[in-house]
């Protein structure tokens, strides 16, 4: 199965929707929208999927929902996203996120990228 890891932040913070005045809010948004993603899949991705939501800051307190895992970054979340992508060994993984650093990182450990518009969120 697929992992797909998504750059809460970068992806949340890719809409000028007035996230940054509810960040929990956001992000959990951001969550249900990535639930049917899980069984559904995506256009060059087929399901299933699992799918793990990494936020930081004042979104750490948004929880997992169904399909979608969110995992809490403890410091920078692309530090975590790329210590999950060392954790997934062989297995294919895709990072969605639009930090050209953070692509950098995740392609040299054998990661694919796609960025925020690849949800349609």
């Amino acid at each position: 199965m697929t992992l797909l890891l998504v750059d809460g932040a970068n992806v949340v913070g890719s809409r000028p929707d007035g996230w940054w005045r509810d960040r929990a809010g956001a992000a959990g948004r951001l969550r249900d929208a990535l639930l049917p993603v899980a069984a559904q899949g995506l256009p060059d991705l087929p399901p299933p999927l699992e799918v793990v939501l990494v936020v930081e800051g004042r979104a750490r307190g948004v929880q997992s929902a169904g399909e979608v895992r969110v995992v809490a970054a403890p410091g920078s979340g692309d530090d975590t996203i790329v210590a999950l992508v060392t954790g997934a060994g062989a297995r294919r993984t895709v990072v969605v996120t639009a930090d050209r650093g953070l692509r950098e990182r995740v392609k040299a450990l054998g990661a694919e990228v796609r960025g925020p518009r690849t949800l349609a969120y």
